[in-house]
C-alpha cells in the first residue's frame, strides 16, 4: 500500500510536514457526535416514511404555526411537538406530531438547538 505524500500542516504558517493534513501540535480535537446521531436513522425506517409522516400530512395538510396567524401554507415537514430524545414511544406517538412548513420547522429547530446549548453551558 502506497503512503500519502508529505504536505505542510494545514495550520497557517506551520512548516511541519505531515501525511494526515495536520501536525500533532495543530491537530483539532475530534468532534463529538451529535446527541441525536443514535436515533437519527429512525427517520429512514418504514414506520416513519410510510406510516407516521404521510398520515400526519394527510391529517393536517397545512402548517399549524402559519394557520395560527391566519395563513394557509402547505405543510412539508412533520415535527415532534415534544422532543423524543430517543424515546421510541414518543417518536411513534401520532399525538406528538404536528405539520409545519419548512420555514417554521427550521425556525423551531434552531430555537430548540439554542435552548439546548444554553442548558449545557449554564
Amino acid at each position: 500500500m502506497a503512503l500519502r505524500p508529505f504536505r505542510p500542516c494545514r495550520h497557517p504558517g506551520c512548516p511541519e510536514l505531515t501525511r494526515e493534513g495536520w501536525c500533532p501540535r495543530h491537530k483539532p480535537p475530534p468532534t463529538p457526535r451529535r446527541e441525536s446521531a443514535a436515533w437519527h436513522r429512525w427517520y429512514s425506517l418504514p414506520v416513519w416514511t410510510r406510516q407516521l409522516r404521510p398520515a400526519q400530512l394527510l391529517r393536517e395538510p397545512f402548517c399549524r404555526v402559519c394557520a395560527r396567524k391566519g395563513l394557509r401554507v402547505p405543510a412539508t415537514d412533520v415535527d415532534h411537538i415534544r422532543d423524543h430524545k430517543g424515546n421510541w414511544t414518543l417518536f411513534t406517538d401520532p399525538d406528538n406530531l404536528e405539520s409545519l412548513c419548512h420555514s417554521c420547522h427550521s425556525r423551531k429547530t434552531m430555537r430548540e438547538q439554542r435552548q439546548n446549548q444554553r442548558k449545557k453551558q449554564g
